[in-house]
């Protein structure tokens, strides 16, 4: 797949594989606290700055590991990442731009007043 149809695939999935509750609620903090860690560890690496690459990746892991926590609550569980590519371009997407659209589009929301 090209990033144009992961964009769409993930999208089009998101919803399916959002639906618990406890998952709904970690992911709306947990996302946060991995974009703050991404811009960070940008900056940090930009600057040279090497206790704040480590502190920016450890955000980032908390994350991942807070939502991996939440995925193990959902009926369907996420598709497998198929390599290294694509998981570091199906994370990054996720954190980046479809949950920050899941919530502004409202759909959040909506999965909320539904979920179990």
């Amino acid at each position: 797949m090209n990033f144009s149809e992961i964009i769409e695939w993930q999208w089009q999935g998101y919803t399916k594989y959002h639906q618990s509750r406890v998952n709904l609620w970690l992911h709306i903090f947990a996302v946060p606290v991995f974009i703050v860690g991404t811009f960070s560890l940008f900056a940090s690496l930009i600057y040279l700055k090497p206790f704040l690459v480590i502190g920016s990746v450890a955000m980032m892991a908390v994350s991942m590991a807070v939502q991996g926590f939440g995925h193990n609550k959902e009926e369907f569980p996420a598709v497998p990442f198929s390599a290294a590519k694509n998981a570091l371009t199906r994370i990054l997407l996720e954190q980046l731009y479809t949950f920050p659209k899941f919530v502004i589009s409202g759909q959040f929301y909506t999965a909320l007043q539904k979920s179990q």
